[in-house]
């Protein structure tokens, strides 16, 4: 097949799509299908990856909020990219405006909507939940809603990388509703990366002996991340046990982040680790990983925490959820810092153990299971 994923929050500069669509230009053509990504840019260009993978990006704003992001503009533009590339499959991962584009595009491909955002997770339940039920806040986007179940009306399905999202999707409507979770890379990430000096050099960092317990969180510092409240909890966990945290992000949201850390010495604020091995390593000696945000769509930190055989310390909503089961580490109540001071004091009080990399899909098998549903729809349309 040939698979063009119209994508409009990929940036060069990193980030977690950016890392999906790394491995699907890598990892596509190697399961015998052509992979086509159509990025926002600064000017008109294509870029070949070689052996049937390319990135074309499209002239196109930047996001006012982020200029690292643009975004998708021009219709007709983005039309006349898709007639040039004569697909088997579009796939969109926005839930904005790019996904009424394609649904408006006259090409005989089948379409699909990756979730890789919550919206009513990071802005509409984190602003108002507080105050307001969640049914009530639905009723209040009643137009954002209708504009989901009118995509999943026009697209042959609609992709999501956890339960907790999926399960809201169908209850609002949505049809046509999949899940597949994202994959690791099985070989990168592994217990057998754990290195007791790391974890001693990272503790000594935070002013701590080997004695302390190591939590390791990363991420963008955007504010649905909730980073201070992480950095809260662990101070207030501190008070009861010896535990450090080191955080690794960037983003616009870095001086609010270190103004919650104050003085601490136990937590510190690190630039994101860029080489992957390094990255692994840091993930495999860590105790816990700990994680703020409830409206991840996956959460690829987490996963990359389990394959390490690394225990997490989650909300109880979102796609982080999901990597804490089957015991694989400990749920809070998301939003809420008691309960996520309670749970990194419950983890902290629990003897030290090495997991396995237990219940981790590989991101060969992840492509492997999205792309064998494209073919279905692409073989008989009415499967969807």
């Amino acid at each position: 097949m040939k698979i063009v994923d119209v994508c409009a929050f990929y940036s060069p500069q990193g980030g977690g799509v950016r890392t999906y669509i790394e491995q699907k230009l890598r990892i596509g053509p190697e399961l015998g299908h052509e992979i086509v990504v159509i990025v926002p840019g600064e000017t008109r260009s294509t870029v070949d990856r070689g052996a049937g993978a390319r990135i074309i990006s499209l002239p196109s704003p930047r996001f006012p909020l982020d200029r690292k992001y643009g975004y998708f503009a021009d219709e007709t533009v983005l039309h006349a990219a898709l007639d040039a590339e004569m697909p088997d499959v579009v796939e969109v991962s926005s839930p904005w405006r790019s996904p009424s584009m394609v649904a408006r595009w006259h090409g005989r491909a089948r379409r699909s909507l990756v979730m890789h955002a919550d919206p009513l997770s990071a802005y509409a339940y984190r602003w108002f939940e507080p105050m307001l039920s969640r049914p009530s806040i639905d009723r209040s986007f009643e137009r954002y809603w209708e504009h989901l179940r009118h995509l999943g009306q026009a697209f042959d399905m609609t992709v999501c990388a956890n339960h907790d999202l999926a399960g809201r999707l169908r209850d609002g409507g949505v049809a046509r509703v999949r899940v597949h979770p994202l994959g690791v890379e099985t070989g990168v990430f592994s217990p057998q990366r754990r290195d007791p000096e790391l974890r001693a050099r990272l503790l000594a960092s935070c002013g701590l002996d080997e004695n302390a317990r190591l939590l390791v969180a990363a991420g963008r510092l955007a504010p649905e991340k909730r980073w201070p409240m992480v950095v809260d909890a662990v101070a207030a966990a501190s008070l009861h046990t010896p535990v450090g945290l080191v955080l690794f992000g960037e983003g616009r949201e870095r001086r609010s982040i270190r103004s919650a850390i104050g003085g601490n010495p136990h937590v510190r604020l690190f630039k994101p680790e860029r080489d992957r091995v390094a990255f692994a390593a840091i993930l495999a000696s860590a105790d816990a990983v700990v994680h703020g945000c409830e409206a991840e769509t996956f959460c690829m930190v987490g996963a990359e925490a389990r394959a390490s055989g690394t225990a997490v310390i989650v909300p109880d909503s979102g796609g982080a959820a999901d990597h804490a089961g089957g015991g694989a580490g400990f749920t809070y109540k998301a939003g809420n810092l008691f309960s996520l001071t309670s749970a990194i004091k419950t983890f902290c009080e629990q003897p030290r153990y090495a997991q396995g990399a237990s219940g981790v899909v590989s991101n060969v098998q992840h492509f492997a299971g999205l792309f064998a549903d494209y073919g279905q729809v692409v073989r008989n349309p009415q499967a969807a």
